[in-house]
């Protein structure tokens, strides 16, 4: 089995993320980058398939040549080799159709990939890659319903894999539905797979010495014009402070009249 992965370089999602005065941009001068948490889950996901059932995992980055950082952290947890596809920022229909072009060369079975990244929250790459495939597609993977604690603990994948086909729990509005998808097919992660892994010091050095291609994007032929255009960033709206009410009376008056939520 050979699983594609993607990491993203996404800026800290734990540190407050400051605009540029006219709001063009954000100010990345001094901020922390780190790989997207939700590809960090399908990047685990897919060490435990191949653990259970032998093969390579691949780790797909695209941006700039620090990107390499995060790949060299998939390839510490555990993954094989990387690819890392140098570009400009780009939107998620690039993505997807650069990914195309990966997958063309690399044949995997899966593509595991995190259902969105934290920090345009787009969660279109993974549909628009399995629409320009024409593969089956398994959106917000979560955990396995025969999953239990200690298995989680030991390791055991979240999805389950035979026969040529995936089965996937996955996350809907109304509670958790169940997919079977014939491989080859594209499945995203959504927060309750698994745990990530810490990578190991003995895993970091053997990261080092892991195989990592570097490929231009401009050699894949692709037009990568952006078909979404970022128009200004601004600030969410200040929330008002809390009130206290001295009776249940006064509160129901407030939410009826000022809230107006009845």
């Amino acid at each position: 089995m050979k699983i594609l992965c993607t990491t993203k370089r996404v800026t800290d999602y734990e540190r407050k993320v400051k605009i540029s005065p006219d709001g063009s941009s954000l100010v990345t001068e001094g901020m922390n980058f780190v790989a997207n948490p939700f590809d960090e889950i399908a990047i685990e996901e897919a060490l435990r398939l191949v653990k259970a059932h032998g093969g390579e995992v691949v780790v797909v980055s695209m941006g700039a040549k620090e990107a390499e950082q995060q790949i060299r952290q998939g390839l510490a947890m555990g993954a094989d080799r990387g690819i890392l596809v140098t570009s400009e920022a780009l939107d998620s229909d690039a993505v997807a159709r650069t990914l195309v072009k990966l997958i063309e060369k690399e044949k995997p079975d899966i593509v595991l990939m995190g259902k969105q990244a934290t920090d345009d929250d787009a969660n279109q790459a993974g549909q628009l890659l399995a629409g320009y495939l024409g593969w089956p597609q398994a959106t917000f993977a979560s955990k396995h319903e025969g999953l239990d604690s200690a298995e989680e603990k030991a390791g055991k994948p979240g999805v389950a894999f035979a026969g040529g086909k995936a089965q996937v729990v996955r996350e809907v509005d109304g509670g958790m539905e169940t997919l079977e998808v014939t491989l080859p097919a594209v499945i995203t992660t959504d927060l309750r797979l698994n745990q990530p892994r810490f990578p190991s010091l003995p895993g970091i050095m053997k990261a080092k010495k892991k195989p990592m291609e570097t490929i231009a994007i401009a050699t894949l032929g692709i037009d990568v014009a952006a078909k979404v255009k970022m128009v200004k960033y601004t600030e969410p709206p200040a929330r008002k402070a809390g009130v206290k009410v001295d009776s249940v009376d006064t509160l129901i008056s407030k939410l009826k009249t000022e809230a107006k939520v009845i």
